[in-house]
């Protein structure tokens, strides 16, 4: 009856919409299936905290998702507000219950193995203009960890060759950073660069973007991203091959060779440190599977 009473309140008091009604409904009569089902005696008014914070734990064990979890509770939670309102139940067992957090999806990033292969041994880059400033672009999405609009922004004159750093801007407020590049990349830019003064006089273009068209102007966001997903096709199966499935691979490479957290933070651009403690979660992932190859009771 009280939960007949709620889902009367929302029709008829809260003017809800039949499937907010009805998700409200399955949502509660779980809840009920659940405390029935721990012992026949238990009403909504003899529900505890402790019954509720079992069913969490509970749904969590069955591998329910947080996003799940958290519109169940909700429903309970909104459930119990009304019924303590009107006076139907002594207490709130739900008041003080908080829910779980959203899981975050771990991003895809490439194997460094994988890596290896594109950049050195296959033959995915030819020896033309285009060919080398693809291979240039790749190398430093991967060495460099860039986002797309950073690299796309990239002028020339962003380029200490001396100091090797790389003048890089974001968002709206053009926020500035600089980010180091190793002798890896200080080659394949003089090779580029070369290319690219050469392809500027033939077009009789002054662009002052460091990656250019044939035609000679600044290269596009879709060029680059259809790009990257076509080179990394060629050494992965996996869906996501993006621009930033290669700044996840930097973060997640430098984490696997040592780097403290705060460097990746800086080098990656983040405001804040929770924003690339998400790599971790990848390396630690990456450490179980080799766990999991190498031990013989695994």
């Amino acid at each position: 009856m009280l939960l007949q009473t709620f889902l009367d309140y929302l029709r008829y008091e809260r003017n809800a919409s039949q499937r907010t009604q009805n998700e409200y409904r399955d949502d509660l009569m779980a809840f009920r299936a659940y405390f029935q089902g721990l012992d026949g005696e238990i009403t909504w008014q003899t529900v505890d905290t402790d019954i509720i914070r079992g069913w969490v734990v509970d749904m969590m064990e069955k591998g329910h998702k947080a996003s799940s979890v958290q519109r169940r509770l909700s429903a309970v939670k909104s459930c119990y507000r009304f019924l303590h309102s009107r006076g139907l139940v002594e207490n709130n067992p739900a008041r003080a219950l908080t829910p779980p957090k959203k899981e975050r999806p771990l991003p895809a990033f490439m194997q460094e193995d994988e890596m290896d292969t594109l950049l050195d041994t296959s033959r995915a880059f030819n020896d033309t203009f285009k060919g080398q400033r693809d291979r240039l672009i790749v190398t430093m999405f991967y060495e460099t960890g860039l986002r797309l609009s950073e690299l796309i922004g990239v002028d020339v004159q962003d380029i200490d060759f001396i100091t090797r750093n790389l003048k890089v801007r974001h968002g709206k407020g053009q926020k500035q950073r600089i980010v180091p590049f190793g002798e890896e990349l200080t080659h394949l830019m003089y090779a580029y660069l070369d290319r690219r003064t050469k392809l500027q006089t033939a077009t009789g273009t002054s662009e002052t973007a460091l990656f250019l068209t044939r035609e000679g102007k600044r290269i596009s966001p879709r060029t680059v991203q259809r790009m990257v997903s076509e080179k990394l096709g060629l050494v992965t199966f996996q869906q996501k091959r993006s621009p930033h499935v290669l700044r996840h691979s930097f973060a997640t490479s430098m984490l696997n060779h040592d780097a403290d957290l705060e460097s990746v933070k800086e080098l990656l651009g983040h405001s804040k440190l929770q924003t690339t403690e998400i790599y971790t979660h990848i390396t630690f992932e990456e450490l179980k599977k080799v766990y999991q190859d190498a031990h013989p009771r695994a």
